[in-house]
């Protein structure tokens, strides 16, 4: 055993941080992949293992622990920000809406709750904000708060009871969500099995089919297809044509005849609607009949292409293919003329052999491309996060200015720079697999750092002081509010079960939540609404730390 401040012999300053914080990680995440009845502590086992060894008396020089720690939680929100940001602005339309009010009254529950704790039952302002994070399971918000705490000069010490709260209340946070949704389930007595058969196709997410449709609706005999009602409307596009025994690509001027067949593309519903416009379903399958029309998946690649709209893009007059589909974020869907085109992109190309090659020749479809992210905007936008985190918002009511923070700042930068996109040869797309490496690396840095910070006080709280009482605040702050949206909203709002599973589970960024929904019965409309309220919540609770910082301090 070490005593505090003390090197590994042999070792360097550096040298001895290294060591410690990959043996923190590397232990904390063995803790964390273990389960009893299906939950474990996932990434926070890295935050009890750094709890552990601080305990002991291994920790790290001061100022090699602030720079690892800030080094790790600007590079965990910046690319939570890319990763959510392009679903961000669309979950607040429709139904997204209710579902993120309802996420949001969980948010300010939770927050009201802290402050009362913190005004009226005793507890310190730094370990109610840390109880918050923790019983809300929501790792950006301790490190907004922490940042917060720095960046008022709040008092020595204050920073680890943050992190002290937040590791005395996680472990109930994670149970505490799943016993609201079997709480719920029993109040209202849910057929799990039959309500996720009673998903309406508003709430499930919409499926892409194709159908061959007949034409024999006199009205439309000759109209090209660009003329055919509510067409753009409908969301659905051609592949192609069968006039006079030969099959081709339809294109915008393409006339339509009596008796000539269509292949349409689009959402199943939605071709249903088209049906009844044009005729009915024909029994060929254009597909299968010899021709030279073929259909290829396209990834885009090239610099020249990024930006544009399928529109400008002038697919079936300049290249002859017309684009079905498109997948981005692994998310398929029937692209409008308006789409356009980011970096990663794949989309379903159909034309003749020779077309569809030319238009993969102008978009890159390179797959070796997506293998070698683009580091030059990462900087670029961890660079401006940090700046725009560093800009004082006077707020009204507050005696002094909010700032974004090394936390707040990264994370509103990403998701912008990820809304923009492009921005000329700039790419502000990141690989899943690069987004997931960074991300796990700069959350395992920033709990191992915040662990062997918080570890000489946090047995002693936790035993012989009051982090007992602190245990019980943080199982209300995570168990009232879920139970009260929760509950009002099935009995209000007659919402699904499934829905209000997801909704609640990504209310508190809580995927073991998110698992125990899905093991009850598999359903699609659980992980949709999840990710609806996901982007919204992660980002109001990192703000909401750091108002709570702000009224008590």
């Amino acid at each position: 055993m070490t005593q505090p401040g003390a090197l590994l012999p042999g070792l360097t300053a550096v040298a001895h941080a290294i060591v410690v914080i990959s043996v923190v990680g590397a232990l904390g995440l063995f803790l964390g992949q273990l389960r009893w009845r299906g939950v474990g502590l996932g990434i926070a086992g890295v935050l009890f293992a750094g709890l552990g060894f601080g305990h002991a008396g291994v920790t790290v020089p001061e100022e090699v622990l602030e720079f690892l720690r800030e080094s790790g939680l600007i590079l965990f929100v910046y690319t939570i920000g890319i990763q959510v940001g392009p679903g961000f602005f669309s979950s607040l339309r429709r139904q997204g809406l209710r579902l993120n009010s309802l996420a949001a009254a969980v948010v300010l529950l939770g927050a009201a709750l802290a402050v009362l704790f913190a005004k009226a039952g005793g507890i310190p302002a730094a370990a109610a904000v840390g109880a918050y994070s923790g019983a809300v399971t929501n790792t950006p918000s301790l490190a907004a708060a922490q940042q917060a705490l720095k960046d008022l000069a709040a008092p020595a010490g204050a920073a680890g009871l943050t992190g002290i709260g937040y590791a005395v209340c996680y472990p109930f946070g994670v149970l505490g969500t799943i016993l609201v949704l079997v709480l719920a389930r029993a109040v209202f007595r849910v057929d799990a099995a039959q309500e996720a058969r009673a998903v309406s196709p508003e709430e499930d997410a919409p499926e892409v089919a194709a159908v061959n449709i007949k034409v024999e609706n006199r009205n439309i005999d000759g109209l090209p297809i660009s003329k055919l009602p509510a067409l753009e409307s409908l969301g659905v596009r051609f592949s192609r044509l069968l006039h006079d025994g030969r099959v081709s690509l339809p294109r915008s001027d393409t006339l339509v005849r009596l008796g000539d067949v269509l292949r349409a593309v689009g959402p199943r519903q939605k071709l249903d609607e088209l049906v009844l416009v044009l005729g009915r379903v024909s029994d060929l399958d254009l597909k299968s009949l010899p021709s030279r029309i073929m259909a290829s998946r396209i990834i885009v690649t090239q610099g020249s292409a990024l930006g544009k709209s399928l529109r400008e893009l002038e697919l079936a007059d300049r290249y002859g293919v017309v684009v079905t589909r498109a997948a981005r974020a692994e998310i398929e869907f029937v692209p409008g003329s308006d789409f356009t085109v980011h970096f990663g992109d794949t989309l379903l190309a159909v034309g003749e052999e020779e077309d569809v090659a030319r238009f993969a020749a102008m978009v890159g479809n390179s797959p070796k491309a997506l293998n070698h992210p683009q580091l030059i905007p990462v900087f670029i936008g961890i660079a401006l996060g940090v700046l725009l985190g560093s800009l004082p918002l006077r707020v009204p009511g507050m005696a002094v200015p909010v700032k974004l923070g090394l936390a707040g700042g990264p994370l509103v930068a990403a998701l912008l720079l990820s809304r923009v996109g492009q921005l000329g040869p700039l790419s502000w797309y990141m690989p899943i697999s690069a987004n997931f490496m960074l991300r796990e690396m700069g959350i395992i840095l920033f709990l191992a750092c915040v662990g062997l910070a918080a570890g000489d006080r946090f047995v002693e709280t936790l035993v012989r002081g009051a982090g007992l009482r602190w245990l019980a605040c943080g199982a209300v702050i995570t168990f009232v509010p879920l139970a009260a949206v929760g509950l009002f909203a099935r009995w209000r709002f007659k919402l699904n079960y499934h829905v209000l599973c997801g909704t609640l589970a990504g209310s508190m960024t809580d995927p073991p939540a998110l698992a125990y929904a899905n093991a009850v019965a598999p359903c699609s409309a659980t992980a949709v609404s999840y990710a609806t309220v996901y982007p919204m919540t992660m980002l109001l609770r990192v703000v909401m730390a750091q108002v709570l910082v702000t009224v008590l301090f």
